[in-house]
């Protein structure tokens, strides 16, 4: 059976959070060619290739199991730790979460959980469509996602629903769509998509009757810009009703047409451990609370 080094799934871990073998080992309060040995070491034990030696250094796609066994032994030895009475060090806990979700609910039960336990918080941004994918590579530990099927080693809890409206000013609606929100009118007022990959609004323009690929396109990939943006009266887009619940009254008008609903779930390692547990229960207890159920 394959015997895996800890101390080398730890230094492969640094090393891809330093950037560089030279990073990694000031980290580790080793020696550069200590840190390529080891490497080098777990790369014999698996048989893999396990970096790409670029700058930043990348992980081969082989690398993906090892990180997640790092992470997850981390999580283990802080239990323990508690268990025995001792008061572990601060964990870095790496969470996926998709833009909308982070500007509207997410940050208040993480403050709610940094106040109460020894942890930090590391997130990374994506789509709900690609956050899955960080949990697969072991980047991250648990994710908000739009998967429903549970990740291979994963457990999945539904949160609810995330709503989206059609909105734009009342000066852009009176520019754009002086006789009501048409096919033809679609085809010529301006549209705010987040990215290359969000594909909201043409969903939207498709159930509208209007051809997605004729209207000019704006890309403005930050959550809080893109409501900026909208109410800028750049051009009309979807946003969250939870983000639009809090503007002013009569600040954006609804264009009609069909709410998008996205629901979203959380995904986590099924390793059980005390403080992962205790992120989950508030997370989704947050979401449950704000999101539209399912």
């Amino acid at each position: 059976m394959m015997r895996i080094s800890p101390v080398g799934a730890e230094t492969l871990l640094s090393v891809l959070g330093a950037g560089s073998m030279e990073a990694a080992a000031r980290d580790l309060h080793i020696s550069p060619s200590a840190v390529s040995q080891r490497l080098r070491a777990l790369e014999e034990e698996v048989g893999r290739v396990l970096l790409v030696r670029s700058k930043p250094l990348q992980p081969t796609p082989a690398a993906a199991p090892l990180v997640r066994y790092a992470r997850q032994l981390r999580l283990l030895e802080q239990g323990v730790a508690r268990e025995l009475g001792d008061d572990p060090a601060r964990l870095r806990i790496p969470l996926a979460v998709n833009a909308d979700s982070l500007a509207t609910w997410f940050l208040a039960p993480l403050a709610r959980l940094a106040e109460r336990h020894r942890a930090v918080f590391d997130l990374h941004r994506d789509d709900q469509d690609f956050t899955a994918r960080l949990l697969e590579e072991g980047t991250v530990m648990a994710a908000v996602t739009s998967r429903a099927e549970p990740i291979a080693g994963c457990r999945v809890r539904a949160l609810g629903v995330l709503r989206y409206e059609a909105v734009a000013t009342p000066r852009f609606v009176a520019t754009h769509f002086p006789d009501g929100v048409t096919a033809d009118a679609l085809a010529h007022a301006p549209v705010i998509d987040f990215d290359a990959r969000d594909d909201l609004q043409t969903r939207w323009l498709l159930a509208s009757g209007a051809d997605p690929a004729v209207p000019p396109r704006h890309r403005i990939p930050a959550s809080h810009d893109f409501a900026s943006a909208t109410l800028r009266g750049m051009g009309w887009s979807l946003l969250p009703t939870l983000q639009t619940a809090g503007l002013a009254e009569g600040a954006l008008l609804p264009l009609g047409g069909s709410a998008i609903d996205v629901p979203l779930f959380w995904q986590q390692w099924s390793l059980r451990s005390a403080l992962l547990d205790a992120v989950a229960d508030e997370v989704v207890a947050e979401a449950r609370r704000v999101l539209i159920a399912p």
